[in-house]
């Protein structure tokens, strides 16, 4: 018997989803699945029994806790996909300040209707244990695919640990720094085949900040190459701004102390 799977989202633009959808191999891959939802294409209810829960989206509401509390007791495993279920991604921009005033701002006097029951925006793994992570805005196919596969083999996660900066090297490309646009491929974590420098962009840091990342060195390497650290922090919370924020506090206090020493 084939485990079944639902597809659901939360604060999100549906990226991943569409980004599923788009999968050449989208059919061969869920065939290993029964496909009991999937909130972007379906218009019934979820089903009450379910082995499989992917998750889009960063939590914002009270009423996504509750669901995310269900889903976690129902789902033998629970993978998030995307920069904004996995660490808050560009949700989480809005996590800095008092959720009541933000709302305020872009309401204005319709911010007590809209705002019932709203949170500061948070990665799922603030709520819920989650077996999988997917980073990414938006995912990678060949991600999802193998990490499906894990699942199904009842294999624990196994995320790219490394910076982006090798996969650069692999693809040969001149690096931005030397053309002094600041990159975040340095702390980056891989796992894209460095897509956005392939294409003349610098990285972002969408896949989140890799594991064996040394965010003092980066902050201080930035610095050295003209970008402050308060203009490379802000960069790093497009994306990251739940992410390693001690860390990101002391390396923009180091340098700052060692500016004032100097």
């Amino acid at each position: 018997m084939k485990p079944r799977a639902v597809i659901l989202s939360l604060s999100s633009d549906y990226g991943c989803q569409v980004q599923m959808s788009n999968f050449p191999e989208l059919l061969e891959m869920l065939s290993t699945f029964e496909l009991g939802y999937w909130q972007l294409v379906s218009s019934g209810d979820m089903p009450q029994d379910y082995d499989v829960a992917i998750i889009e989206g960063a939590v914002t509401t009270d009423e996504q806790v509750a669901l995310l509390e269900k889903v976690r007791s129902i789902a033998s495993c629970v993978i998030a996909i995307g920069a904004c279920a996995v660490t808050g991604g560009v949700p989480a921009l809005a996590s800095g300040g008092p959720v009541r005033g933000q709302l305020k701002d872009v309401y204005g006097s319709g911010s007590s209707k809209v705002g019932i029951g709203a949170r500061k925006p948070e990665p799922i793994k603030h709520y819920i244990e989650v077996d999988f992570s997917i980073p990414g805005c938006p995912i990678e196919p060949a991600e999802l695919s193998r990490t499906l596969q894990r699942a199904l083999r009842a294999l624990t996660d196994n995320p790219e640990r490394q910076s982006m900066c090798g996969e650069c090297k692999t693809a040969e490309n001149i690096c931005m720094w030397t053309q002094n646009v600041p990159c975040l491929g340095l702390i980056a974590r891989s796992g894209c085949n460095a897509k956005c420098v392939s294409r003349g962009r610098a990285c972002t840091a969408c896949r989140g900040i890799a594991h064996d990342a040394n965010l003092a060195s980066a902050f201080a390497f930035a610095d050295s190459m003209g970008c402050p650290p308060e203009e490379f922090d802000a960069l790093l919370k497009i994306y990251n701004a739940m992410s390693d924020q001690e860390l990101r506090k002391e390396a923009v206090g180091k340098i700052a102390a060692q500016e004032v020493a100097s």
